[in-house]
């Protein structure tokens, strides 16, 4: 006669490691239900990150690790997502229609980061969220042509605008306000508010995730925003070279002052890719994103090659992970998606959101 019980099967998942959040499968509170019935278990997993194409893989390897107990003779698994919103800044309250911010920032220009964050927020929606991205780079708008979009946002009412679409992927951009050729003489006030209206007056609808392309550095501008926008989390882009990583430095230590979250580091252009040879070398150096995420304790998400395809790609409007989604670059987008998303969902709820508006009146 079977002993198995519903705590002896939790024991047994606490053995099962995520990958993408470094912890067990207890002890991140993904365990939704436990059944048992004589020798045969149900388990029911909720990841909090979205994770399509890593769900039926990591339902295999659990029912794998359950069945090699003796007691338990069958088990069924089953593996969904659940996003929530989770805690901003102090005194800041999340926006309409949109769960959580993730800001992608770099200490300079030069290293790839809008392109690293239309990949991310592409991977992102092919792994199963609702995503958008909000262009802040109000100097140098890039998004409109990375992710090829041609015209004008509508406005319903006079007084919100409806974000452009394109590759399943809500966008919102001063780009697509001002000719592409015209620039933007405006001191950091008026830029400021430009991105506060940007970002305040788009009709988000449903997002789990809404990515900021912010423009490059540590001053003002950047500060501002970090200190008014309700991000839930940042990831900085960062390339191997040594003057790269000292600025990335000073951007992971901007948002450590505001007390947002770092996520991770992604390391891009670690290696280069001939493009005739196929052969890859560290043109760039060696190493400097993972000795960046060890000095500061955060996961390094991942790493990324200098590779003509990125490239052509993202100026042709036609991103990676949209263009070649079963390349190998857009597996590790996906997985610097995953691992980004999974680092989020470590992170303590929003309770503000989902909790009822009680309005007293006299009648």
């Amino acid at each position: 006669m079977s002993t198995l019980t519903e705590s002896r099967v939790r024991e047994l998942l606490a053995g099962v490691v995520d990958p993408h959040t470094g912890i067990d499968l207890v002890a991140s509170a993904a365990v939704r239900a436990v059944g048992v019935d004589g020798d045969r278990v149900a388990v029911e997993i909720a990841l909090g990150y979205p994770a399509k194409s890593y769900h039926d893989r990591l339902a295999a390897e659990i029912k794998q690790h359950l069945e090699i107990d003796d007691d338990i003779a069958q088990a069924t698994v089953s593996v969904t997502t659940r996003i929530v919103a989770h805690k901003v800044q102090d005194k800041l309250t999340p926006l309409p229609g949109v769960k959580n911010i993730i800001a992608v920032a770099s200490g300079k220009g030069g290293v790839g980061k809008s392109t690293v964050a239309a990949n991310l927020a592409l991977a992102l929606a092919a792994e199963g969220a609702n995503v958008g991205v909000l262009d802040a780079d109000i100097y140098g708008p890039s998004q409109p042509r990375m992710l090829g979009i041609e015209g004008r946002p509508e406005s319903p009412d006079g007084r919100s605008i409806e974000p452009m679409v394109n590759h399943c992927v809500q966008v919102m951009s001063i780009g697509f306000l001002v000719g592409e050729d015209t620039p933007m003489i405006w001191r950091g006030p008026m830029v400021t508010q430009a991105l506060t209206q940007l970002l305040n007056d788009t009709r988000w609808h449903d997002l789990d995730f809404l990515v900021i392309d912010l423009p490059p550095g540590t001053g003002d501008i950047q500060l501002t925003l970090a200190q008014r926008v309700p991000v839930a989390g940042a990831v900085i882009v960062t390339t191997p070279q040594d003057i790269a990583l000292l600025d990335a430095k000073r951007g992971l230590q901007m948002f450590e002052k505001v007390s947002v979250p770092v996520l991770g580091i992604i390391e891009n252009m670690a290696t280069h890719v001939c493009s005739k040879c196929g052969h890859e070398e560290h043109v760039f150096g060696e190493g400097g994103g993972e000795r960046m995420a060890r000095q500061y304790h955060v996961p390094l998400l991942g790493s990324l090659p200098l590779d003509i395809r990125i490239r052509e790609q993202a100026d042709g409007g036609n991103p990676t992970v949209a263009a070649m989604p079963d390349s190998d670059i857009a597996a590790r987008y996906r997985e610097i998606a995953r691992k980004a998303a999974a680092q989020l969902s470590l992170q303590a709820k929003n309770k503000a959101i989902g909790m009822p508006k009680i309005v007293i009146e006299n009648t």
